[in-house]
């Protein structure tokens, strides 16, 4: 500890001893004076009764003033720790004088009398004990005045027999004891206020600590947004001019070229999306919409997705399914759980099998994800879940994705309330378990089967970005489609595109240029056809962006977006219904 922090300590320990001194001080009035009146009792006619008046009339303005003195001195800020305490120094030596005078009354008594007033006496000693802390200078100035005219008196009056010196040593080795008491008290009091000090300073310290962390972690936040924007830029425009590349007619060689096209950016899109997902989660706009699912049929369709994956890996993947439960929870969020946890094990695992089960236990339901891999040792069984931590793979090889895999899966697990449990030893692979409650509903009957989407030839397009190349993929792709398109790069262009026409939808970019965004878009065209139709499509991962655009109430799209996905949005926004508008001046 430096000289610095040492007088800090030792100025801060002054200050909670006044404050304790006041406490107490405050707290022991009535009680001593009840004493003093004991005394008092005990002399009753044997000493004049305007001596045993005045003691106790002086008694009493010693305490008010100790009383009326000590609760204001830790407020007297103009006074430093060191004077205040040489008050109460004096207030304490001042209140033992006070009751040592009782002695005068000594002489006068019968032994028995005597007795009981050295009692009552040596019980404010002993008390001062706990009233002073046991600091040393406040406690002996109360102590000295009182047992040493005490011990004196027993030594003198002893008519010459033992018993009065006998009383005085026992009285004298009682002072020596309260000393030591006083001096242990002061110490543990001492020691206590210095862990309580070290306590605020790691508090301190650990709060420093913290505030770092999450400013770190914002900082991650916006490099990760940010990073995550300007790439899905590129990987947006790439995926729709592929979507229109797709679309015609190829000789093989270039059909397979642009089929290995398509899997490298379902790749990279797998891989954005990771990112968006923990964004998402972050940013708290991942609703939970529960629903009732039977779970048999549900592993049935992730078995379907990923029984190629396996088999190209030259993996087995089984299905056991021991009941046909059914439980409410979010189809959606469930299989982006589960499908993490597949896709994981057929990733880290080299040989042998996947296998996926259902098992009901006491109105709960088992879901099983068991794999054959290396296993996860003890050690990393934590740091597993954590963001971009991968074991086995030094190498970053991006087919085993970002290391976000299993954080998406425990927070979706926390989002949805189901208990996760992971099982895993070196050698002898990895297991999890998802643990819910099963409801007591029956399964409903089947799902209505989803309307056929329209044709889209005809329908007018109005595609707002400020980034060029984006606008031809787009383009490209809508004129594949059979779309007549309308490009902008702005509001302002945007509205002069359709100043004599209504478009059927409107596709625009969340970020645009010089502060323009894609909700100002969206409010400017809608002031001229209020039942237009819009998309957002955003490269934005940043938590209060997507806040942002979740409140808009808006179809949000994430670049980059597949053509199939493009389209199906397209007809959930009803692009493909007759279009509900005809020109501003109807619309007016």
């Amino acid at each position: 500890m430096t000289s610095e922090v040492r007088v800090a300590t030792a100025h801060s320990l002054e200050a909670e001893l006044l404050r304790l001194l006041a406490r107490q001080g405050r707290r022991v009035p009535i009680p001593v004076f009840l004493g003093a009146v004991m005394i008092a009792a005990l002399a009753w006619g044997r000493v004049p009764t305007v001596y045993l008046g005045a003691w106790l009339l002086l008694v009493a303005l010693v305490l008010a003033a100790r009383w009326v003195i000590l609760g204001r001195l830790p407020a007297l800020a103009d006074l430093s720790d060191a004077r205040r305490l040489q008050i109460c120094i004096a207030l304490s030596a001042l209140n033992g004088c006070t009751h040592a005078l009782s002695l005068l009354f000594f002489t006068a008594l019968p032994e028995f009398q005597r007795a009981i007033q050295s009692l009552l006496l040596v019980g404010l000693c002993a008390g001062s004990v706990a009233t002073t802390a046991g600091y040393r200078p406040v406690f002996l100035a109360f102590l000295l005045p009182v047992m040493a005219p005490l011990v004196a008196q027993w030594a003198l009056m002893g008519h010459g027999g033992w018993i009065g010196g006998a009383t005085a040593l026992i009285l004298a080795l009682f002072g020596a004891v309260l000393i030591a008491l006083a001096s242990d008290s002061f110490r543990l009091f001492r020691e206590s206020f210095e862990i309580r000090l070290q306590q605020a300073s790691l508090n301190a310290q650990l709060n420093l600590a913290l505030s770092a962390a999450e400013a770190a972690n914002r900082a991650k936040t916006r490099f990760l947004a940010s990073a995550s924007h300007d790439l899905r830029q590129p990987v947006h425009a790439l995926s729709l001019f592929a979507g229109a590349l797709a679309m015609q007619p190829l000789d093989d060689d270039s059909r397979d070229i642009a089929r290995h096209m398509g899997q490298a950016i379902q790749t990279l899109s797998g891989q954005l999306d990771a990112l968006l997902d923990v964004s998402k989660l972050d940013a708290g706009i991942v609703q939970v919409r529960p629903a009732e699912l039977e779970l048999a049929p549900f592993l049935a369709c992730v078995y379907d997705e990923y029984l190629p994956a396996a088999q190209a890996r030259g993996l087995q993947l089984t299905l056991e399914c021991d009941c046909a439960p059914l439980v409410v929870t979010d189809e959606v969020l469930l299989g982006r759980l589960v499908c993490n946890l597949v896709d994981n094990a057929i990733k880290y695992t080299t040989q042998g099998s996947v296998g996926l089960s259902l098992c009901g236990q006491g109105g709960q339901v088992v879901m099983a994800v068991v794999d054959s891999g290396s296993g996860i040792p003890l050690a990393e069984h934590d740091r597993v879940f954590e963001e971009f931590y991968q074991i086995g793979n030094s190498e970053r090889d991006q087919s085993k994705g970002l290391g976000l895999g299993l954080s998406i899966v425990r927070r979706l697990a926390d989002l949805l309330r189901m208990r996760l449990e992971m099982v895993s030893f070196p050698g002898a692979g990895t297991s999890f378990y998802l643990v819910c409650e099963q409801s007591g509903q029956q399964a409903a009957g089947a799902r209505p089967a989803a309307a056929p989407a329209a044709p889209i030839p005809g329908r007018h397009v109005l595609v707002v970005d400020d980034d060029a190349s984006v606008r031809a993929g787009m383009q490209a792709l809508l004129h594949g489609l059979g779309a007549q398109v309308t490009l902008a790069g702005s509001t302002a262009e945007a509205l002069a595109a359709v100043a004599q026409r209504c478009p059927d939808l409107l596709l625009v970019d969340f970020r645009l240029r010089d502060g323009d965004n894609g909700l100002a878009t969206v409010a400017a065209l809608r002031q001229l056809y209020p039942a237009l139709p819009a998309i957002l499509i955003s490269g934005d991962t940043a938590p209060d962006r997507l806040r942002e655009a979740n409140s808009a109430g808006l179809p949000l799209l994430h670049k980059p977006v597949a053509a199939d996905v493009l389209r199906q949005a397209m007809d959930d926004a009803g692009a493909l219904q007759a279009s509900a508008c005809h020109g501003p001046d109807e619309q007016r």
